[in-house]
């Protein structure tokens, strides 16, 4: 193999040493005290692993940005004390192994050299992971994440709901590419982008005749995402007669093509998204109740960028990393004092905004660390609504499960994060060891025995 490059992350001044004494002769080690410094040489030089000490809070960043660039990049977290709980943090973030302080020079050498010379088919299938390449760190949208991908696995139908710009499009995307269709088709109609007295022949098809220009016969979107899924946009827009014909499309599985004789039998899923508010759309005689039920089986709501501002910073140097591969963007930091602005803001575009200011900024910022004056003026300007007003908005309602639902995935994460261990867990979710058993039987959760 070619020369490796080890970026080494510690504060340890003990650990170089021992990395050098343990690497294969022929790498390339590069160190840094923070991750921060890290990152920069890293935009220099890239690695071809990391070993990174520190804490799961502060090393969880540097995984995430890790996976949106270069996927399955090897990152060996080194921990203080032996705690399962941080070592499931960092493994489940990304990391590909976890050493525990003090580290001896024949467990360094035994993960250095396995990760060095490691299949590539994790990369692969690392990239075609959808979901993966849904930039987050805060627990809001990973658990967002975690029922997509649960719900992908089923055939119900998902309604998306969340402002303009969140990534509804990259949900329904990847909830299509995680589920059993994935080798079917996905097909998208954005339902407010086409005119009403063309949407259904859209939706539907049309038969040769079936109207003067009507020249030939075309199948609508529903018979295109046979065997796969349809992703209809926007779905507040949908015109009434439209809705009364999906909601019959979705209760009988059946079209009807414009001028047919004849009913289609379709078979495929059905993924819907919208910022509307569809019960207040439903209160103004707008949108069916019957259609709203039998879309939304399984809702998720992507929540707003203001109410993650944890995910701005990583979001944003993804987003410069890539400027700088496509085209030699000189942006390597951002100031503390200009990501502060950044979480201020309310980002009434959300992501989408987030890219068009990155845009900007390759474009206007010529210095390797973006400082506040470098910002666009929306940006810098305070938001009428921050402050005391704004406060983050989360809501566990919003997540659509019941009292029992929310409780069980609370019990199965506290044993994921303890591996099973009932005496930490307990201490995790603040009740008895009993108490704990006895939820655990109602729910069938089965912890390891201690």
């Amino acid at each position: 193999m070619s020369r490796p490059t080890i970026l080494l992350i510690t504060k340890d001044p003990t650990m170089p040493q021992l990395l050098h004494a343990t690497a294969p002769p022929s790498s390339t080690i590069l160190t840094a005290s923070t991750i921060v410094e890290g990152m920069k040489l890293w935009q220099t030089t890239p690695p071809s692993l990391i070993v990174c000490e520190g804490s799961p809070q502060s090393m969880i960043p540097l995984l995430e940005f890790s996976r949106q660039t270069i996927p399955f990049l090897p990152i060996v977290a080194i921990g203080e004390g032996n705690s399962v709980r941080d070592a499931v943090a960092v493994l489940r973030a990304g990391a590909a192994d976890y050493l525990v302080k003090p580290v001896t020079p024949e467990e360094l050498q035994a993960v250095v050299t396995r990760l060095l010379h490691q299949p590539s088919t994790e990369a692969v299938s690392a990239s075609q992971d959808r979901f993966a390449q849904i930039i987050s760190v805060s627990p809001q949208m990973n658990l967002i994440k975690q029922l997509a991908r649960e719900v992908a696995a089923t055939d119900a139908t998902v309604l998306i709901t969340g402002e303009s710009g969140t990534g509804k499009e990259l949900f329904a995307q990847a909830i299509h590419a995680a589920s059993p269709r994935a080798r079917g088709p996905l097909i998208a109609l954005n339902c407010a982008g086409i005119p009403e007295p063309l949407l259904e022949a859209e939706l539907f098809g049309y038969q040769q005749g079936a109207f003067t220009d009507a020249k030939h016969s075309k199948p609508g979107r529903f018979q295109m995402a046979e065997g796969g899924t349809l992703f209809l946009d926007e779905i507040g827009e949908m015109s009434a007669a439209a809705q009364a014909k999906l909601l019959r499309v979705l209760e009988d599985h059946v079209v009807d093509p414009l001028g047919a004789t004849r009913s289609q039998k379709v078979n495929l899923r059905v993924i819907a998204a919208t910022n509307e508010d569809l019960p207040a759309r439903i209160k103004a005689g707008q949108f069916r109740l019957d259609l709203y039920y039998r879309l939304n089986v399984y809702q998720l709501r992507i929540p707003p960028l203001r109410e993650r501002p944890e995910d701005i910073e990583a979001i944003l140097m993804v987003f410069l990393e890539r400027a700088r591969r496509e085209r030699g963007c000189p942006i390597r930091a951002i100031a503390p004092e200009a990501l502060v602005l950044l979480k201020h803001h309310d980002w009434p575009g959300n992501v989408r905004e987030l890219h068009n200011v990155v845009e900007w900024l390759t474009i206007t910022c010529k210095h390797p660390t973006i400082q506040p004056d470098h910002l666009p003026p929306s940006v810098r300007t305070p938001s009428a609504h921050h402050g005391a007003q704004r406060e983050p908005r989360f809501s566990l309602l919003d997540l659509g499960l019941s009292l029992e639902e929310l409780e069980k995935r609370l019990l199965q994460e506290a044993l994921d994060k303890t591996a099973g261990n009932v005496s930490e867990a307990s201490r995790l979710l603040k009740i008895s060891r009993n108490t704990l058993r006895y939820r655990l039987a109602k729910h069938h959760l089965r912890p390891n025995h201690s």
